[in-house]
């Protein structure tokens, strides 16, 4: 069987990816070595980035189902005790949006086949191989598959990475704790189905730390570490006696399980690959990165890398893509994921319930910086990845590199959302009073859309990437070098 990519993993990343690959009309298959999803809790929300991503292509209405944004409580740093708030980052979502990562998932694989896609469950890589023309997989299911590329989002001990003897580098686990959803035979003392922020659910006694979180219904994700005991292995299964013992050290004798409905371990390792593109194999998610999983950055540093992917994969096999391209994905990427492996390390430090007496000083005086307005508005935005700004021109406007907002426009077809205007995942030159850009785009018509538009304190023109970051922005006469942004980021305009 031949197809144009292979995307291993069928989790939040490479589900994003193959719905931006499908709807650019690329031949997609998924391989997931599961056969059922995954029917763990893991990430309860998604920070306001990933809602951004999905919304600029019409999917995140469809997945709230009518879920209300009202009333909700800011993201944290190191669960200390003042809500992140991402407000002065122009957004619609100033706080984490309360969709699961199995929900997630299941919303996105749905899309992904009916938009002509394949989600191959209960099929694992075997080995890969590759040619100067392309990529060969064999399966466990006997089958040898056939790719222009394959894209490896098959997670932290990624299979695909393995097979192809890719280095890993960076700091191992030194501690390992368990999540699990259980459900109790009575509600603790405390703690409610929902509206307290994170920092509120974090215990520490009796040589553990915990976190009790309300899923809904009786249940709760219950996180847990040993601050005494050694760290069993990761593939040791999670047992009753030591998730009851952890959960009565806390929460007294009367608490107790009735069942776990899921388990497994996870550690603070953190590591990062060297290089995301191995000739025609790319990786993303966490089989290109790991930290510590400390609020909800992965799922956000996995959807942002198949946003930024997807496109230039796809301009690559239509023959449109420009020299260099893809190579904008490492370059682009890989700075984004070490600000995240390195505060998500500092978290690590600030979270350390067992840590000495200064460990504590440093959380009181944290406490009272994020309370400054600015410290507050610097880390929700590298929490939140709202705050992402690529490199993309030495000396550029501020605004290039950065996503766009979601403005409120006015346009031919009355008032709107820059964000309506992406659903297709082309190019968008949002023209704003300016004639100086006017017929520019022809050329390029074919992949970009240009858009008249009026909005309160906008002027100019403004070319958009499919990912939503800004790649140019001017005004005035001729077409101050839109022209060449055009071909940087778009490929030659049609006829040459």
């Amino acid at each position: 069987m031949r197809t144009q990519v292979i995307v291993v993993g069928a989790g939040p990343t490479g589900l994003m990816l193959a719905h931006e690959l499908r709807l650019a009309g690329v031949s997609t298959l998924v391989l997931e070595r599961l056969t059922e999803p995954n029917p763990q809790s893991r990430a309860g929300s998604l920070q306001p980035r990933t809602a951004e991503v999905l919304d600029l292509r019409g999917l995140l209405t469809p997945l709230l189902d009518g879920v209300p944004l009202t009333g909700l409580i800011g993201g944290h740093f190191a669960a200390l005790p003042v809500p992140l708030d991402c407000t002065p980052w122009q957004t619609r979502y100033p706080t984490p949006v309360p969709v699961s990562q199995g929900r997630l998932e299941e919303f996105l694989e749905q899309r992904v086949i009916a938009n002509g896609g394949e989600v191959r469950r209960g099929t694992e890589v075997l080995a890969v191989s590759q040619t100067e023309h392309g990529v060969q997989v064999n399966t466990t299911t006997g089958d040898t598959l056939h790719a222009d590329y394959l894209v490896a989002c098959d997670g932290a001990h990624s299979t695909v990475r393995k097979h192809l003897a890719m280095a890993f580098p960076g700091q191992a686990a030194t501690i390992r704790s368990v999540v699990a959803d259980i459900v109790l035979t009575n509600r603790p003392v405390g703690t409610s189905e929902g509206g307290r922020h994170f920092s509120e659910m974090v215990r520490g006694t009796n040589d553990y730390w915990t976190v009790l979180h309300p899923l809904g219904d009786g249940v709760y994700r219950f996180m847990f570490g040993s601050l005494t005991e050694p760290s069993p292995p990761r593939d040791q299964p999670v047992t009753e006696a030591e998730t009851r013992a952890a959960l009565q050290a806390v929460y007294g004798p009367e608490i107790d399980l009735t069942e776990i409905r899921a388990a497994s371990r996870f550690s603070n390792a953190s590591r990062q690959l060297t290089n995301y593109r191995a000739n025609r194999v790319f990786f993303a998610g966490d089989a290109a990165h790991i930290h510590l999983p400390v609020g909800g950055q992965g799922v956000n540093l996995g959807v942002q890398d198949a946003m930024n992917l997807g496109w230039k994969l796809a301009a690559q096999l239509s023959g449109q893509a420009p020299e260099g391209l893809l190579d904008t994905y490492q370059s682009e990427r890989h700075p984004v994921a070490a600000g995240v492996l390195a505060n998500t390390q500092a978290q690590g430090v600030l979270l350390n319930p067992g840590g000495a007496a200064e460990v504590a000083a440093l959380r009181d005086l944290m406490t009272g910086l994020l309370r400054l307005p600015e410290v507050n508005r610097h880390l929700s935005g590298m929490v939140s990845g709202l705050d992402i700004r690529y490199d993309l021109a030495d000396g550029a406007e501020e605004l290039v590199g950065r996503r766009m907002p979601d403005l409120d426009v006015v346009s031919g077809g009355g008032v709107e959302r820059v964000a309506g205007l992406t659903h297709a995942g082309r190019g968008l030159l949002l023209r704003f009073d300016d004639g100086g850009s006017a017929g520019v785009v022809g050329g390029w018509a074919d992949r970009v859309d240009q858009v008249e538009v009026k909005a309160d304190g906008w002027r100019g023109s403004v070319l958009v990437r499919p990912d939503g970051h800004v790649c140019w922005a001017g005004s005035g006469d001729g077409d101050g070098g839109l022209g060449a942004a055009l071909t940087r980021w778009f490929g030659a305009p049609t006829g040459r």
